[in-house]
């Protein structure tokens, strides 16, 4: 059975560990970065370099952004050249970015106006782990969506909890990140 395809939105230290990951283990795979030269690397290895977050998805069936703050991800998955205006009916979007809850639940809704489902998926872990495939990913969304994603997601980490509904994972992330903090 042929591999999904995957896009990653964000080539910084955990998308580009991610991307790594995923290009070593076979995955037809396309990217975006704001910063073209990141994708360098990628497309010397085989991936797409999409020149929008648009053009990175319009053959993806399972999107995957890794980006800084709520911002850039408005930035990367709205607008004309948005991932979201570049996606197939029917493909799952995990948003590995640490976010709030608030914007998590309103990309959601985003996703369904384009019959595709949303995975909140923040993880735990740091440049070693993306690269090696040890990230924990907490996971908010549909069982569904999480079993379609599971073959791209057990690549890129060692384990991989489902919360609950959407929002969970983005929750429980901000309240991980405030005990660290603390």
């Amino acid at each position: 059975m042929a591999k999904p395809r995957v896009a990653v939105l964000g080539l910084g230290i955990m998308g580009g560990g991610m991307a790594g990951r995923l290009l070593s283990a076979g995955f037809p795979l396309s990217v975006y970065n704001r910063s073209r030269e990141r994708s360098e690397p990628f497309s010397k290895a085989g991936a797409l370099v999409g020149g929008s977050p648009r053009e990175a998805t319009a053959r993806a069936e399972i999107v995957i952004s890794m980006v800084a703050d709520d911002a850039a991800s408005r930035e990367v998955w709205l607008g004309e050249n948005g991932a979201l205006a570049g996606v197939s009916s029917g493909s799952i979007l995990i948003e590995s970015s640490t976010l709030s809850v608030g914007w998590v639940k309103e990309l959601a809704a985003f996703a369904a106006q384009r019959e595709c489902e949303l995975l909140d998926a923040p993880v735990t872990g740091t440049k070693p782990h993306a690269a090696s495939g040890e990230l924990f990913f907490m996971v908010g969304g549909s069982a569904a969506a999480l079993g379609r994603a599971q073959e791209v997601l057990s690549i890129l980490g060692r384990e991989v909890l489902h919360l609950g509904p959407t929002g969970s994972g983005a929750l429980v992330k901000l309240i991980n990140n405030f005990l660290c903090g603390v």
